[in-house]
């Protein structure tokens, strides 16, 4: 049906036209730390946290979240300039390279799957997407590190550690749980870093097969 109205019409086109371009420019205007990702500054990151609805810290608390309702049961969050494992700096140091969840619970366990829901109730749907496509590098223990696991004076270390190195698209991921002697984990970390630190952090795991 024609608009009776050819002049009302017309400003109606242009009112939408108006509203979808200030849409599209309060977008480019959001701010970076919105996404709050390794390799952008401490303070960006520092307001993320701040009001991620997750995370909620405490005052005082910038770039580590610790929560506890119980010694047994303990949470934490800390964005880095280095990642976890390495003790290198790399490139600029003004930059935070990692973010780690980890979880130490003798109550209920840690689990791995425990692990991905908290990366995926922090994060935005966009990194979990990069994780759950992301591939597995590396995994542990081999089969190398059970058999020497088993010989005498060995480092229970070995068999006690499960985990796996992923690389994804955008970032790379690393996921390990310490398995108590009953075979259940009460922590347990994940840590999301740059892409960029992944062959190092690979061959620093390879290299306990050698413990």
């Amino acid at each position: 049906m024609k608009s009776r109205n050819p002049k009302r019409a017309g400003i109606s086109i242009a009112l939408v036209l108006l509203t979808q371009a200030s849409m599209q420019l309060l977008d480019m205007m959001l701010p970076i730390a919105a996404i709050a990702l390794p390799g952008q500054s401490p303070d960006q990151v520092a307001d993320w946290i701040k009001t991620n609805p997750v995370l909620r810290p405490a005052q005082g608390e910038r770039l580590l979240v610790r929560k506890s309702d119980t010694p047994s049961r303990r949470f934490q969050f800390q964005a880095s300039i280095m990642t976890p494992g390495l003790m290198e700096r790399r490139g600029n140091i003004n930059l935070i390279r990692s973010e780690q969840i980890r979880f130490f619970d003798i109550v209920n366990g840690v689990t791995k799957s425990r692990l991905e829901e908290s990366l995926r109730s922090i994060y935005d749907p966009e990194v979990m997407r990069d994780y759950a496509k992301a591939e597995v590098v590396y995994a542990y223990p081999t089969a190398t590190m059970i058999r020497r696991s088993q010989a005498k004076n060995a480092s229970p270390l070995l068999s006690a550690l499960q985990g796996e190195l992923r690389q994804g698209k955008k970032y790379a991921y690393w996921v390990e749980l310490l398995q108590t002697n009953r075979g259940i984990a009460n922590s347990g970390q994940i840590t999301i870093f740059e892409l960029e630190a992944l062959p190092s952090l690979e061959q620093k795991l390879r290299d306990r097969e050698k413990l």
